[in-house]
């Protein structure tokens, strides 16, 4: 499915992949964006300071549709996607990890399902990939939509699968915060402003894991969750966990 540009330099879609250290994936990801049966869209890559062959593999697919941005010393996911906000050309604004995968239908039934709800920002299902980049069977479903008090108790929104209408909201909210899981401290800040996310329950990313990743860690994936909460969010004690037993339940559910 292809959208017509609507002017010289607009584009429908732009896709902002960070990248740090992915050689083994980085060129896999950019082909599942190439590979989209929606065609109006631009990736701008943001290498962060990688010191394998991430960039090198980057700059063979460099085109007219497909950018390179480096920083100079690692400033974290946070500043990357920033970065990457800081040049976006499209309307739509979309986060893909590294190491991701989108379903080639991704981009267009996602425009479409956002137009048919008028949504500003919305999010799909996904499902659990090993190393190869496979489908293991595990789908993550997701609800229709999400106020702020929901989000608050159901950490669903994953960034892969996330896009956001910027004639509905401004590109300067979808900055991200430097602080431990800066996407859910996005979404949150978003959805604290008023704004509803929208799901659309089909899995159209895969979400390749492995023990070496940080979301791997569940120690780690609660400490940040309840810093949020405190320190992010600025919420008491007893509400804060209130929301982190539904949070648990749901980050068990996930995985089960």
């Amino acid at each position: 499915m292809e959208r017509r540009k609507t002017g010289m330099d607009e584009i429908a879609v732009s896709v902002i992949i960070p990248v740090h250290n992915a050689e083994d994936f980085i060129e896999d990801t950019i082909l599942s964006v190439k590979s989209q049966d929606f065609t109006d869209w631009e990736i701008v890559l943001v290498d962060d300071c990688s010191t394998d062959r991430s960039r090198e593999i980057i700059e063979r697919f460099e085109d007219e549709k497909i950018h390179l941005i480096v920083h100079s010393k690692g400033r974290g996911a946070a500043a990357a996607r920033n970065t990457g906000l800081s040049k976006a050309r499209g309307r739509y604004i979309t986060f893909l990890d590294a190491d991701d995968l989108w379903d080639p239908q991704k981009l267009s039934l996602q425009i479409d399902f956002m137009a048919e709800k008028h949504a500003s920002f919305s999010f799909t299902g996904y499902e659990f990939a090993g190393f190869d980049g496979v489908g293991v069977d595990k789908i993550v479903q997701v609800p229709e939509r999400l106020n702020y008090r929901q989000a608050l108790k159901n950490t669903t929104i994953f960034t892969s699968t996330v896009m956001f209408d910027t004639t509905r909201i401004p590109k300067e909210m979808i900055c991200m915060p430097d602080v431990p899981s800066e996407d859910t401290a996005t979404w949150w800040k978003i959805l604290r402003s008023g704004y509803t996310a929208y799901g659309y329950n089909r899995a159209l990313t895969l979400y390749r894991r492995s023990e070496g990743t940080l979301s791997s860690n569940k120690f780690t994936a609660i400490q940040r969750v309840w810093n949020l909460y405190r320190n992010v969010e600025n919420l008491n004690l007893i509400y804060s966990a209130y929301c982190f037993c539904f949070y648990a339940v749901h980050a068990v559910w996930r995985r089960l």
